[in-house]
């Protein structure tokens, strides 16, 4: 195995709190150091949404450590994908990044019952993900 990650991946929402948040945490748990991951906010909140930490925890995901960041130019530029989940037009757009934009429900200010389904969608979204990273690497 090569100690170079097979892809960069950056997720970006507005607050860097809970979607993000979690697919960050899901696609490192599924690709361990396969994949490099970023995660940032346009406008990053104080913390990590504590429902979005309930959610990962009760499918053996620990993401309370994990503080919002900033976006940057240069974290776009360091990634091979950049997904956006309703980050609007505040994400820089360079030439031969992969763009995937999820609309995903925010879970802002929701409790854990409905961060639940949230968490799930990211789940299912990572996993189709990590695939398609494999894929492109058996070529």
């Amino acid at each position: 195995m090569s100690s170079t990650p097979a892809a960069s991946v950056l997720f970006v929402c507005v607050h860097n709190a809970g979607r993000s948040q979690m697919a960050a945490g899901f696609l490192t748990h599924l690709a361990g150091d396969r994949v490099e991951v970023r995660s940032a906010g346009s406008l990053p909140a104080g913390q990590v949404n504590p429902a979005a930490v309930e959610a990962m925890k009760e499918v053996g995901i620990d993401i309370s450590d994990q503080k919002p960041k900033v976006l940057t130019t240069e974290a776009v530029q360091a990634s091979d994908y950049v997904i956006t989940m309703g980050c609007g037009d505040a994400c820089p757009i360079f030439p031969g990044k992969k763009y995937l934009d999820w609309a995903l429900e925010d879970p802002a200010g929701k409790g854990v019952e409905s961060v639940r389904p949230i968490r799930d969608e990211i789940k299912t979204r990572i996993q189709a993900l990590v695939a398609e990273i494999d894929a492109q690497q058996e070529k």
